[in-house]
């Protein structure tokens, strides 16, 4: 529908894919606005809400596009240019202070990251009053599809398709990676795609930067269970961005076959699938692992390796294929490839050259039809993510506090802030949009008795 200019007291709503709508807010709405204002109580209720110098664009849920274990992603119109983007709901925000840390870490990311293979935040909804600040919503990019769905499709995948593929999964993770940030959740479903075959990593709920001492115990809690790297399975209490390495390497099979690599019903059975490729490793390859996982691991019969029934995975399963392979699907992470040294693969020299011949945004061609290529074809992040802030935040309060003021700081102050709209004849659905339930999520880690 169209949307008329507001004056300079109106707020413009966003519809999730809904229409879009634009009415004055406070004592002077229309008592039908004012109704479905209430009805997002307790955000942007008319007496809560901040109320800003300019307008406010009113954005409209439109349909649901994905969700897990800590937001929901609806597909939304943006009123102020028309572009079609996704918005993320992070809904109660502020049950705990581990949860309302791992989302303010999430949002600050989103806000950091700068690199065309990794998802960030566009813009972020404006909150209400502190008082009444319970959810965040973050504007991001809208790609028309993921990996995972482009694997199960009959479209048929070429040798240049995956190499393209591969090769921007490697670009975005040096780019995490050299950010000190491990993602720990790297997955088909995680990897946006756009129709250009531009390849986007996304969702950073479980992401974190990684802990240099050794002796603080990290969780294993992470990863769906079919991209989990050994280690983890074996109940290792720290772990290193070599996690993310054996979730590509999972990938790049999957990708190759078009059926999940390692897929087993329980933590344990994907240890045994994950042996009977790998063969029994060693007491060396096994260091990580806690005691109980190694003893169990020794008590059973033996297996050799058999890697070379990786080259049944497809046609396009070349020797220089399945050596890049084994060499993410490594047992010891020690000795898993980097992230740094499997983008020097000759594998992949194909994909960077289509990927920077037509696809990036780092180079360019010139008028008279000369391709200019940048200096850093894989860069990295021009510093370190910052989290020592998690440490001086030891309440929701406080945690609640600093998250609102970061908003605050993020807003675009050139842009006409956004809100969602409740008149959107989608917004029931959406108000009502929850994470997944844990039935839904994949299983927890194997409990060794330690």
């Amino acid at each position: 529908m169209a949307v008329a200019v507001p004056n300079c007291h109106s707020r413009v709503s966003m519809s999730v894919s809904m229409s879009i709508m634009q009415g004055t807010a406070g004592p002077t709405a229309g008592a039908g606005q004012q109704g479905g204002l209430h009805g997002a109580q307790p955000y942007y209720h008319p007496q809560h809400a901040v109320a800003p110098a300019h307008t406010q664009e009113q954005v409209q849920p439109d349909r649901p596009i994905g969700y897990g274990a800590f937001g929901v992603v609806w597909a939304v119109t943006d009123p102020r240019d028309g572009r079609r983007v996704a918005l993320k709901k992070l809904p109660k925000v502020f049950a705990s202070v581990i949860s309302s840390k791992r989302v303010f870490r999430e949002l600050k990311m989103l806000c950091f990251f700068k690199h065309e293979n990794v998802l960030s935040a566009l813009d972020i909804l404006q909150p209400p009053h502190l008082d009444f600040f319970q959810e965040i919503y973050v504007i991001t990019e809208l790609l028309q599809s993921d990996l995972h769905k482009i694997i199960v499709s009959h479209q048929p995948l070429s040798s240049d398709h995956i190499k393209v593929f591969l090769y921007q999964i490697l670009r975005g993770l040096k780019y995490l990676h050299s950010a000190r940030i491990l993602h720990r959740d790297i997955k088909p479903g995680n990897l946006l795609v756009n129709s250009n075959c531009v390849l986007k990593i996304c969702d950073f709920g479980l992401a974190r930067v990684e802990e240099p001492d050794t002796n603080k115990p990290m969780t294993q809690e992470v990863v769906t269970q079919y991209y989990r790297a050994p280690e983890i399975l074996m109940g290792t209490k720290h772990y290193s961005a070599a996690v993310d390495v054996w979730s590509v390497g999972c990938i790049f099979g999957e990708l190759l076959g078009r059926r999940i690599l390692f897929q087993a019903e329980n933590p344990f059975q994907q240890l045994e699938l994950i042996t009977e490729l790998l063969g029994t490793p060693s007491l060396e390859d096994m260091k990580y692992a806690c005691e109980a996982a190694k003893s169990d691991m020794l008590h059973r019969a033996p297996k050799p390796p058999s890697l070379s029934a990786l080259y049944t995975l497809s046609s396009q399963a070349t020797h220089e294929v399945v050596h890049l392979l084994c060499q993410m699907l490594v047992f010891d992470p020690d000795k898993r490839i980097s992230v740094v040294d499997a983008l020097a693969h000759p594998y992949l020299d194909e994909g960077r050259l289509r990927y920077h011949s037509c696809m990036c945004k780092c180079c360019y061609t010139t008028a008279s039809g000369m391709r200019q290529y940048t200096s850093e074809f894989e860069s990295t992040a021009p510093q370190p993510f910052d989290d020592r802030w998690e440490k001086k935040l030891n309440t929701v309060q406080q945690v609640k506090e600093e998250m609102h003021k970061f908003i605050a700081e993020q807003l675009n102050t050139s842009r006409v802030p956004l809100c969602i709209n409740p008149q959107s004849a989608a917004f029931k659905s959406f108000a009502s949009s929850t994470v997944a339930h844990p039935s839904e999520l994949p299983p927890s880690p194997y409990q060794w008795e330690y």
